[in-house]
């Protein structure tokens, strides 16, 4: 089904835009993760796949999908892994990322999802749809799996390398909101990243944004946690600058890596294939957008669109919002 940007919106339903063009595997896998939401997918929930038309349908008809449930608007531009990010977002208006944040921005659709380029995916966010009102810098968070079977969100993981106190203040209040209401997880324990337990330890960041932390009425803050404990249920939500938090997650990566390599069969370990959660969210930002990674496929697909369900149905961004004004 073809539709221009002001056909397809319906108020009473939830409206999720999907970048078809983003990742190494797409649009091939990214159909194949609409086929497996939609698979058990309720009748509130309605798909926008923003891509190429033409690339597009032969492989919608070898893998049909119930028309009902979907639109598809024509992007004929691709913004590549490597390019830009600003500029490409600034050339390639009628790229599926740059198309994708003017639905959203526009109220066509109410959360957007890309595995693409993630500069670019990080630069609309932040200029298309802007911070929530009170929020200095959003984050980005990644889920820790625990040795007993739970997850954990480690923020920052990259996007804010260099951090202010107050940052990490706040990091904690948006990724303990997304712990309780899309996580689950009814009293998130907060902890602070660092080299030791004890209570002024650390570098002058950690140091300063300890008594934040503490004293912060909206979090459940047990204080500092060490690298070893990020795997352990210590903590719900773990927080620390981007710099530490990128190397955290690149190295829980590499471990998944290597258990594939030596064939290495095991139920904790199989938890750090990223498919497993999909993408994650930019969490500040006033609409739901999710990241995923450049090698999702089916599953990943599939669980991006489940979470910005959880997002929408929860409100988390209402909640977000109130957080940050008080009302």
């Amino acid at each position: 089904m073809i539709a221009g940007f002001g056909i397809f919106y319906f108020a009473s339903m939830m409206t999720i835009g999907l970048d078809m063009m983003g990742g190494d595997f797409a649009p091939l896998e990214a159909i194949k993760g609409v086929d497996t939401y939609l698979s058990a997918a309720r009748e509130d929930v309605r798909l926008v796949l923003i891509g190429n038309e033409a690339e597009m349908a032969p492989l919608l008809k070898a893998n049909p999908l119930p028309e009902a449930s979907y639109t598809i608007i024509h992007a004929p531009e691709v913004i590549g892994m490597h390019e830009h990010p600003t500029k490409a977002l600034k050339e390639k208006q009628q790229s599926s990322i740059a198309v994708g944040f003017h639905l959203l921005a526009t109220g066509k659709t109410d959360a957007f999802i890309s595995a693409g380029n993630t500069g670019a995916m990080m630069v609309g966010a932040l200029f298309s749809i802007k911070a929530i009102e009170g929020v200095l810098r959003p984050t980005i968070g990644a889920y820790m799996p625990r040795e007993k079977g739970t997850l954990g969100l480690l923020a920052d993981v990259g996007l804010n390398a260099d951090c202010k106190p107050e940052n990490l203040n706040q990091f904690a209040i948006l990724a303990t909101l997304f712990a309780k209401h899309v996580l689950n997880i009814d009293q998130p324990r907060t902890g602070l990243v660092n080299l030791g337990e004890e209570e002024g330890k650390g570098n002058l960041l950690a140091q300063a944004a300890f008594p934040l932390l503490k004293a912060n009425p909206l979090l459940n803050f047990i204080g500092n946690i060490e690298g070893r404990d990020i795997l352990l249920d210590k903590a719900d939500v773990m927080i620390c600058d981007g710099f530490t938090g990128n190397v955290v997650l690149k190295l829980a990566e590499s471990i998944y890596d290597i258990v594939q390599r030596r064939r290495i069969s095991d139920e904790h370990f199989n938890r750090f294939n990223f498919e497993t959660y999909g993408g994650v969210p930019v969490l500040g930002v006033s609409k739901p957008v999710i990241i995923g990674h450049g090698i999702s496929q089916r599953m990943a697909f599939s669980n991006m669109i489940r979470t910005a369900v959880r997002m929408l149905e929860t409100d988390l961004i209402g909640k977000m919002k109130a957080s940050f004004t008080g009302s």
